[in-house]
């Protein structure tokens, strides 16, 4: 719908489309939301148990929008290399999405975590009734850098760990 709305806001959708029974009332989407559903950037997935890979999965129960964020860590400098996402929801949900992916490339994991909401809701010009969405990738962000960080130390533990056995068998 949000498709179909945005090609007949711009003066795109075919004419030969017979107009629908029910009128619809438009909403207006700022153009950088329109764009970022209609071309979403950085979709996919990575490789869940990848130790370079951290995967954040938020949601909203209020309006059942669906957030996965990949990150893809280099871990000689710790800057993110590489993010994706799926989305189930809204239009606003998909362009936060898309948007944050952007946000995050090139940035060390600091910095990632200071990506806030109200930077994303600028950005794509979000009415208050869908600031959530900015909210649920700015969650999806920081649980991808904690599942990173956790990962991390799960794989450092278990090195001690080993070497700790090897040193206790000699």
């Amino acid at each position: 719908m949000l498709r179909f709305s945005s090609k007949r806001l711009l003066g795109i959708a075919s004419k030969d489309l017979p107009s629908p029974a029910v009128q619809i009332v438009p909403r207006f989407y700022h153009e950088r939301v329109i764009d970022h559903y209609n071309n979403p950037r950085n979709v996919g997935s990575f490789d869940k148990n990848d130790p370079t890979v951290g995967t954040g999965l938020v949601g909203a129960p209020a309006c059942g929008d669906v957030m996965k964020l990949q990150i893809k860590i280099d871990e000689k400098t710790g800057k993110v290399v590489d993010a994706c996402f799926k989305t189930f929801g809204c239009g606003s949900a998909i362009a936060s999405s898309s948007l944050a992916t952007e946000m995050v490339k090139g940035k060390q994991m600091d910095e990632a975590l200071t990506i806030k909401n109200s930077e994303i809701a600028k950005h794509l010009s979000l009415p208050p009734v869908k600031l959530h969405c900015s909210m649920l990738a700015e969650d999806a962000i920081k649980a991808a850098v904690k599942d990173y960080e956790a990962k991390r130390a799960k794989l450092a533990n278990g090195a001690e760990s080993s070497s700790v056995e090897k040193v206790s068998n000699a």
